[in-house]
């Protein structure tokens, strides 16, 4: 099920798409251009001499050096209210960047801690001058050096020196995430040779994307770190450089922001018009009906609605019918990604791609859409569905081929030619088609039908648990057991609490839960996190299937070393092929458009951008 949500506003090193609330989701929605793939990704980036503003993966930068403000926001937006915000489930650290922040309270990452460069939100990866005010890279990308603003402050007023830089990339890199240790542990030396100068020796990485990697990294504050107890959960008040310092913490409850005054960077071009209220508060609820009953009540101002039924439906209360209340629809036309159940591949009942094929094929789409969403999604198919990034419909050119030769009988026939799709049930909920060629599989598998039960050789059930974390997820779950049950499989629906299903996914302890895998026009580095041999058994990782494949390695290899646009689209159709062959999940189905509805009290720039909704663009009206 593909979510719209709100973003931080600057990368993390954390991956985008995993188990995101829904208002987290939202600005990494966004719209496809029409020439990304006609354009060719040259991946030229920023391969001129001398040190510049802004750094591409793809090409150039779209704005010109001494751009007065971001094409998508108001630069007289006024200063001042509060913006409320709800999320679903609880918090237990202020700490987003270790691997026992499962749970960590939004909003903090680019309110509170930001990076050394920027992204912009309407270009697919390009990065603007933030704490850095300028890079240098050669052309082949194997050194970069951050030049740092002379002005760049924490919250306390200390300046940010490159020694902060340095031991922010160490610690990361011994004790962040595991997509920041992988990454980070490519580079050959960071050095630091004056307060304002860092660079990073990258020779021999082959990761073209790595610069941009490490533009991204918070920059954390050598003097207000416990670097020894970094790893532990924490909710000790952080001092950062953004905009927003944290004012209230209630912890699981409520977080409240307040904007720093003395914000350093309030008058450069990537922060004009931006940051705007006083205030964000953030509260976290327990249950989706409750969190919507607050939002029709007004102690909510802006709500990402995900159910279909209820946007069409339940949307007549008095504040939406007297315009207190706005209603728009975001178009989405970037690559959707994936939701899905993720198999736990180290499961021995989920090591054979046919059993999780057979599995995968009972999720009955059509008559889910029919009955549960009023037939507003579409079925996912790849992992980059709705692009030029999408193998599925196309046969594989004869560069896939070439990528994908070392590893004969990884991708099935049927998905190298473009031709496979997702079963398609008659709707009724009882398909017996569907059902009798998912038996025969798991039968050549080595299972036989007893006493109306699927069993292994040894006699063992085919029984596994669901393991969810929000209502709508064990409807959904309920729904797919059902379905299950009817050829002798036994599916158990477990409901945890938001701490508990964290905990457990962080450390692979389940056979099936629900994860989504969002997608951009530039994917990198989150794919190593996601699906590597190296990430499998890392945890934290968000390889949640367990993926552990020489070929899926050597393609994310192939997406990062991409010396061309057709390279590079060549590589992640065959990444796309991998995972599809694979069974790793059970996709679910997506949303072709957003929905949004917020306090009219609120104003939004004219433009959205091509990662949608950025509500740090947006202001409160004067009353």
């Amino acid at each position: 099920m593909r979510k719209a949500a709100f973003v931080d506003r600057t990368a993390n090193g954390a991956d985008p798409g995993a188990k995101l609330p829904a208002m987290v989701r939202l600005a990494i929605r966004c719209l496809l251009i029409a020439a990304f793939a006609l354009a060719g990704l040259a991946l030229a980036g920023l391969a001129r001499a001398g040190p510049a503003a802004a750094i591409a993966m793809h090409g150039d930068p779209a704005l010109p050096p001494g751009f007065p403000y971001f094409p998508y926001v108001n630069p007289e937006a006024p200063k001042g209210g509060r913006l409320n915000l709800a999320y679903l489930g609880a918090f237990d650290s202020l700490n987003p960047y270790n691997v026992k922040a499962l749970s960590t309270a939004q909003g903090l990452v680019g309110n509170v801690y930001q990076s050394l460069m920027m992204r912009s939100a309407d270009e697919p990866f390009t990065l603007y001058g933030l704490i850095a005010e300028s890079v240098e890279t050669d052309p082949a990308r194997e050194h970069i050096t951050f030049r740092l603003n002379p002005a760049a402050r924490f919250s306390d007023g200390s300046p940010i020196t490159s020694a902060d830089v340095a031991f922010s990339f160490n610690l990361l890199r011994a004790k962040g995430r595991p997509q920041q240790r992988a990454a980070y542990s490519l580079v050959r030396r960071v050095d630091a040779p004056d307060p304002l100068t860092v660079r990073f020796d990258l020779t021999g990485a082959d990761d073209r994307e790595l610069p941009l990697t490490l533009a991204i990294m918070p920059v954390l504050s050598r003097a207000h770190t416990d670097a020894e107890h970094f790893e532990d959960q924490t909710l000790t008040i952080p001092v950062a450089s953004g905009p927003y310092r944290v004012a209230e913490v209630v912890p699981g409850q409520r977080l409240t922001l307040r904007r720093n005054a003395d914000y350093w960077a309030r008058d450069l071009p990537v922060a004009k018009g931006l940051y705007n209220f006083d205030e964000i508060r953030i509260d976290y609820f327990r249950d989706a009906g409750a969190m919507f009953e607050a939002f029709k009540a007004g102690l909510v101002d802006v709500r990402v609605e995900d159910d279909p039924g209820r946007w069409r439906s339940e949307y007549g209360f008095p504040a939406a019918r007297d315009g207190r209340i706005v209603r728009a629809v975001v178009p989405d036309g970037l690559p959707k990604g994936v939701s899905g159940f993720a198999f736990n591949t180290r499961r021995a009942m989920f090591a054979d791609p046919a059993v999780r094929e057979a599995l995968a094929s009972m999720f009955d789409f059509e008559w889910l859409n029919a009955n549960l969403y009023a037939g507003a999604y579409r079925r996912s198919q790849g992992f980059f569905d709705d692009s030029a990034l999408s193998s599925v419909g196309r046969p594989a050119s004869q560069r896939e081929r070439d990528l994908l030769a070392p590893f004969p009988g990884a991708v099935r026939t049927d998905v190298m030619e473009g031709t496979w799709r997702a079963p398609v049930s008659d709707g009724s909920g009882r398909d017996r088609t569907i059902a009798r060629e998912a038996i025969e599989r798991l039968e050549g598998a080595g299972y036989r039908m007893t006493d109306g039960r699927l069993v292994a050789p040894g006699g063992a059930p085919l029984a596994f648990e669901i393991m969810v974390t929000t209502r709508g997820e064990q409807r959904l779950a309920l729904a797919y057991a059902h379905n299950l049950a009817r050829i002798g499989v036994v599916a158990d629906v477990r409901l945890v609490d938001e701490v508990q299903f964290q905990r457990r996914r962080a450390r692979f302890d389940f056979d099936m839960t629900p994860g989504t895998w969002t997608a951009s026009p530039s994917p990198g580095n989150e794919q190593r996190g996601r699906w590597s041999s190296s990430a499998a058994d890392a945890e934290g990782a968000y390889n949640f299937a367990g993926a552990a494949s020489p070929a899926i390695d050597a393609m994310i290899a192939a997406v990062l070393s991409a010396g061309s646009g057709d390279d590079f689209v060549a590589a992640v159709r065959a990444l796309d092929r991998l995972l599809i062959s694979g069974f790793y999940i059970v996709p679910f189905f997506y949303a072709p458009e957003q929905w949004i509805a917020y306090s009219a009290k609120l104003g939004r720039p004219e433009k959205t951008p091509l990662f949608g909704v950025d509500l740090a663009a947006w202001w409160r009206k004067a009353p």
